[in-house]
């Protein structure tokens, strides 16, 4: 080889030197990748604006912040009737199979019945909240992958605030109306243990369930003249007017606020106000969001979900409506005074 040549290559290696070296310092200097946070989906028994998932979503977002990333299904089985709940279940499924999240939140009993089982035989975390039945009445017993959060109304928490309210009255009698939606049939079975009469501390109560508007009307109206000293407006989201459409629910609560001749009181936060009712120890969506947002961050941060027992948060806030106690009549003696929180 000539000394052209010689010179040639070794300037052509000096140059294959230089662009390596200079590779292997991009590669050196080049940031971390950064890591996508992980991704959680919400599947919801109802519908966006619902007040109840209006309410728990802010329990979860304030508690998870913006270290996950949070995408949303609605099964919208509040206005939707039965027949439906399959079909949007198993789009919710597909909606799980599409996004492949790290972790899933189920939202009320019908997103627990309907994908609880199929969850239950995959590896990813599931977290439940606002379940009103027993979680093992959905096929998930003994499931490592799932754990949550339960909801239970006191009825026993409207009577103490009935016997507070009206001290002087005595035999008092409590209507309590709900729908006759799937989430109801749950409560009369779970907390009302099947009974549609019963007595609790001295008061008699009542509980109907209805599935048509005409018929919760008629029963408002004749609250009075019935013989009841309260009514307590449950769950009222599913009634079916003459046509068999679905009734605004809150044109349902405000007549019933208007029109009912006996002191109207909750179960849920989302309950009470101006036109609504006068109040009561209720539950709130938000405290049902907050507790099952922390079970998330147990997980996410090692805890495997079986090691987390299903939970009770706290129970409700005692909260009432100003125009609604002085439209009745009603005044908070020491011991409400100092717990209570209004809304108006």
């Amino acid at each position: 080889m000539g000394t052209g040549g010689r010179h040639a290559q070794r300037f052509w290696g000096l140059v294959l030197g230089w662009l390596l070296l200079g590779s292997t310092l991009a590669a050196t200097a080049s940031p971390p990748a950064i890591q996508a946070p992980p991704l959680i989906l919400i599947i919801e028994s109802y519908h966006a604006d619902y007040p109840w998932d209006v309410s728990f979503n802010k329990g979860i977002a304030a508690v998870l912040g913006d270290r996950y990333r949070l995408i949303h299904f609605h099964m919208d089985t509040k206005r939707l009737p039965p027949r439906h709940y399959e079909a949007r279940a198993e789009l919710a499924w597909q909606e799980y199979l599409n996004t492949r999240p790290d972790l899933v939140m189920l939202a009320d009993d019908n997103a627990l019945r309907f994908l609880g089982p199929r969850l239950a035989q995959t590896t990813t975390p599931v977290v439940y909240l606002g379940i009103n039945n027993n979680p093992r009445h959905y096929g998930i017993l003994h499931a490592p992958n799932i754990t949550g959060v339960l909801e239970r109304p006191r009825l026993q928490d409207v009577i103490w605030l009935m016997e507070q309210l009206l001290p002087s009255r005595r035999d008092i009698r409590l209507l309590v109306l709900l729908d006759s939606g799937e989430t109801s049939s749950v409560i009369v079975n779970e907390v009302f243990a099947g009974k549609e009469e019963f007595t609790l501390s001295k008061i008699r109560v009542t509980v109907k369930r209805i599935g048509h508007w005409a018929n919760w009307q008629q029963q408002v109206l004749q609250a009075k003249e019935q013989g009841y000293h309260g009514l307590v407006i449950g769950l009222y989201h599913t009634l079916l007017d003459d046509a068999g459409e679905h009734v605004d629910s809150e044109a349902v609560m405000h007549w019933s606020s208007q029109n009912t001749p006996v002191p109207p009181f909750g179960f849920w936060d989302f309950a009470v106000g101006a036109d609504k009712t006068i109040g009561g120890i209720l539950m709130m969506g938000e405290t049902q969001g907050e507790e099952a947002a922390r079970i998330v961050l147990e997980i996410t941060q090692g805890t495997p979900p079986k090691a987390i027992v299903p939970r009770i948060p706290e129970q409700g806030r005692l909260m009432f409506s100003r125009s609604q106690l002085e439209k009745w009549q009603l005044e908070l003696n020491p011991t409400l005074l100092k717990r209570a929180y209004y809304v108006d």
